[in-house]
């Protein structure tokens, strides 16, 4: 049945929506794709879902292709198996949780690992029953602390997430092997740039993980590539370590004076003017002080000591650190510890350890990678006004540890030798991880091999954004009238407009828009009859259906103007010939 504008649910706007941040959010808002319920989630009216199911229908097209079958869980979990797996706890305030009126705790599933692994183990019990993959389409909850970008990061999203399982790490390979390919036809059929980069395997481990990146400025991931092939998120860059360097004959550490000098930028001021040669922040040694809020409710503080031209990451310290929650250390974290001597702080002190601590501060301290024993460094001398210099690393001082917390900068070495990186923005679209044995391990999944023995099933996840799909095509396919979809994703596959008073004119499009529908396109009319052209034409814009009909002034002599919304060309045209090139 065609679709009539005068009865179809639809309100477009002419002003932006006030807290729009970006143009996919503007644009879906004001052609009545959606409408925003609270911060972070939005009401799906008609228009919205034609085109999520578009996307959806790719989706699932390709999941039969690589053999998945598709399931349906509730949005509305039980405890007990979160609990099991310890993300009852692990997610922490990123969950929304609730109760019934018996006191049981509930939460609004932001993923479902636990309940597909829980399937299949009342289901499974063989060798011969794998391999299997099984996936949904549904929707997510995360409690976001700042919702933003419209449907680019809500708090209610939807997603298709799959998941294989396999008794043999081989059988993972190949299960995960197919869903990578289908990913890339998915992205390939829906016309999405995007990068396959490495990713960090988290806290359940696993042997490979990797994202799908689409490559934009409003993307909130940095990824890292080089020439020679290499790609990975930051949190997942490794850096280039270099080799030690001998230690005999380098002069002994100095202690000097340095008042007010409590920056990076101060202390390489002072010593430049001070001190001979000529010194950048890369001589320094920089020592942060990190707040780590542990599953237990504990605080540590953490020393960290990097080179003075590269600052901290926030994201490759959250993975680095993980599951502890981190922060920059407070004024009242100093308070609590007067060892600390702000902007005075460093790996050693001239009065050796202090309280036989092995650190000079008597706190956990751990260095970037590329801090090796037998560098020379000026850093803090953990006395107020005063820094050290020829403080030589594996000599003077050691750490507790190594850690990969500093920020990625152009030009890094690629760790597989490929050449230097340069950072890029992106969004991520999809991710494909072989998850391993912990949750089957920790749910209890085995399966009888072909021996009889016992085996704990191999998992792998699959994830892809639908609804931030939907969102990145709407920032890619638009112009400064409105959205301009491409034809697989379109809400129609022709809009037709009636214009002016003339009986005719609504006759023919009538006639025409029924013959497109009889030919299998799925039909927009505009048979408004009191609405000005102009504004037919602005909500044609607007709502972005590439191709368009106009029925007006000629329709007495059956001439129609086909109008190509990705292009902006105009041919008039016959009625028939536009119903054969439409239809065709």
């Amino acid at each position: 049945m065609v679709t009539r504008l005068s009865n179809f649910f639809l309100r477009t706007l002419r002003e932006d929506p006030a807290d729009a941040e970006v143009t996919s959010h503007r644009l879906l808002v004001r052609a009545g794709y959606i409408r925003r319920a609270a911060p972070g989630i939005f009401t799906w009216l008609p228009l919205g879902l034609k085109v999520k199911a578009k996307i959806e229908a790719v989706i699932r097209d390709e999941m039969a292709a690589a053999g998945a079958f598709e399931v349906h869980f509730p949005a509305l979990l039980p405890r007990d198996p979160y609990e099991q797996s310890g993300r009852w706890t692990s997610y922490g305030d990123g969950i929304f949780r609730l109760q019934d009126r018996k006191g049981a705790d509930y939460l609004l599933a932001p993923t479902h690992e636990e309940m597909f692994t829980l399937l299949v183990k009342d289901l499974y019990s063989s060798y011969k029953d794998l391999p299997l993959t099984i996936f949904q389409i549904q929707d997510k909850y995360r409690d976001e602390a700042r919702p933003r970008a419209g449907l680019l990061r809500g708090r209610e999203f939807t997603m298709k997430d799959a998941y294989s399982f396999d008794y043999t790490d081989a059988g993972q390979d190949a299960s995960y092997q197919a869903q990578r390919d289908a990913y890339e036809r998915i992205f390939q059929r829906l016309g999405l740039e995007y990068v396959i980069v490495a990713a960090d395997n988290g806290l359940m481990g696993g042997a490979r993980s990797e994202e799908f990146l689409h490559p934009t400025p409003v993307g909130e991931d940095t990824f890292v590539r080089s020439a020679g092939g290499y790609a990975a998120n930051v949190e997942a860059f490794t850096t280039v370590v270099p080799d030690a360097l001998p230690i005999d004959g380098l002069p002994e550490p100095q202690i000097f004076d340095s008042p007010d000098t409590p920056t990076i930028d101060t202390l390489v001021a002072h010593v430049n003017a001070h001190l001979d040669g000529e010194y950048t922040a890369a001589d320094t040694l920089k020592n942060v002080v990190l707040a780590l809020t542990h599953l237990d409710g504990t605080r540590e503080l953490v020393v960290v000591g990097l080179p003075g031209d590269r600052g901290v990451d926030d994201k490759r310290a959250e993975v680095a650190f993980a599951p502890a929650a981190v922060e920059p250390a407070t004024p009242e974290d100093f308070e609590r510890h007067p060892l600390l001597v702000k902007g005075y702080i460093g790996p050693w002190s001239p009065t050796g350890p202090v309280l036989g601590e092995e650190s000079a501060t008597g706190i956990r301290y751990l260095l970037d990678p590329r801090v090796v024993d037998g560098t020379s460094w000026i850093t803090g001398a953990n006395i107020d006004q005063k820094h050290v210099h020829s403080l030589v690393a594996g000599r003077d001082f050691t750490a507790d540890g190594v850690v990969e917390v500093a920020e990625v900068v152009p030009g890094d070495p690629a760790p597989d030798g490929s050449g230097p990186v340069e950072l890029a923005r992106g969004m991520e679209i999809g991710h494909v991880f072989a998850l391993g044995r912990f949750f089957a391990e920790t749910l209890g999944l085995k399966v009888l091999d072909e021996n009889g023995k016992l085996v704990t099933v191999t998992m792998g996840s699959y994830g892809i954004g639908v609804t931030r799909i939907l969102a990145i095509l709407a920032e890619l396919n638009n112009d400064a009238k409105g959205l301009v979809w491409p034809e697989s994703v379109a809400p129609f596959d022709v809009h037709v407009i009636a214009t002016g008073k003339d009986a005719a004119a609504f006759d023919l499009a009538t006639t025409l828009a029924a013959d497109l529908e009889a030919a299998g396109r799925d039909v927009l009319y505009d048979d408004r009859p009191k609405v000005s052209p102009g504004v037919k034409f602005a909500d044609a814009e607007l709502i972005g259906v590439p191709r368009i009909v106009i029925v007006g002034r000629g329709a007495a002599d059956g001439q129609v103007e086909l109008w190509d919304r990705r292009t902006g060309e105009r041919e008039v045209v016959a009625a028939a010939e536009a119903l054969r090139v439409l239809a065709g």
